[in-house]
């Protein structure tokens, strides 16, 4: 799996466009939303991050109550979680490991968020019979990644990592084979007894915001923490995601 850290965005205050299915947030925001539909509540339950990136989605998870641990595998991007969290005092263990090869007994969390790592991982299964192992029974997996469509292609292996002008991805970190619809995963997931329950579509409201937040970034002229205010994204539900989803699936 690759070791370049994710871009996480802050979250931001949701601003509904229609209260029953979309909503636009942050990125950030919009991880959060989903995981208070559908993960237990924290209550002092188990939490492991696999590709906790700098650290966001393992400071939400340690704001809703749940005791958390971080894995990724870029020592980096782990030293820039482990700063965050000791600046906001928040008791949150991060390790640099693999999502092949996770360093935990079985059956210790209650919860797993897979954050950016399925669809950079070319060990798929692997991935996923560690998260089923390190699962208790009943435990819940929620995840991002992204589909495999024309427009996906485009986006992740194309304008994220090969065009010039937009790249912020090395070469070979997404390939086509790695970019799976919901189907598809969760037939592997269900190889390793997870059983899929959900699937939400999530994209930025206005893509010419993310375009210019991309040129931006990739020009130099603003830094990763400067993106979070210039994009919102949307999450709806969607059989068929045409870029971007979130999904969740159960152990047993």
């Amino acid at each position: 799996m690759g070791t370049t850290p994710h871009i996480e965005l802050d979250a931001a205050s949701p601003a509904a466009i229609d209260g029953r299915h979309i909503r636009a947030l942050s990125f950030q925001a919009v991880r959060m939303e989903y995981l208070g539909e559908v993960a237990p509540r924290g209550e002092g339950r188990a939490a492991l991050v696999v590709g906790g990136g700098r650290g966001l989605i393992a400071a939400g998870l340690a704001r809703l109550g749940y005791r958390v641990t971080a894995v990724d595998p870029s020592p980096v991007a782990v030293g820039h979680a482990r700063a965050a969290h000791r600046r906001d005092g928040l008791a949150i263990a991060d390790l640099v490991a693999r999502a092949e090869e996770l360093p935990f007994g079985d059956q210790e969390f209650d919860l797993v968020y897979g954050a950016d790592t399925l669809e950079v991982t070319d060990r798929l299964d692997d991935v996923l019979a560690q998260t089923a192992r390190v699962l208790a029974p009943g435990g819940t997996l929620v995840y991002d990644t992204v589909s495999r469509t024309p427009l996906s292609r485009l986006v992740y292996l194309g304008a994220f990592q090969a065009v010039p002008m937009t790249r912020i991805m090395p070469p070979g970190r997404y390939g086509a084979d790695r970019l799976r619809p919901p189907a598809e995963l969760a037939a592997a997931l269900s190889r390793h007894g997870l059983h899929s329950r959900d699937v939400r579509e999530f994209k930025p409201r206005n893509p010419l915001d993310l375009v210019r937040a991309v040129l931006a970034r990739r020009s130099g002229r603003i830094t990763d923490e400067e993106i979070p205010p210039l994009v919102d994204f949307v999450l709806s539900p969607a059989a068929r995601p045409l870029v971007t989803y979130l999904g969740c699936a159960v152990k047993g």
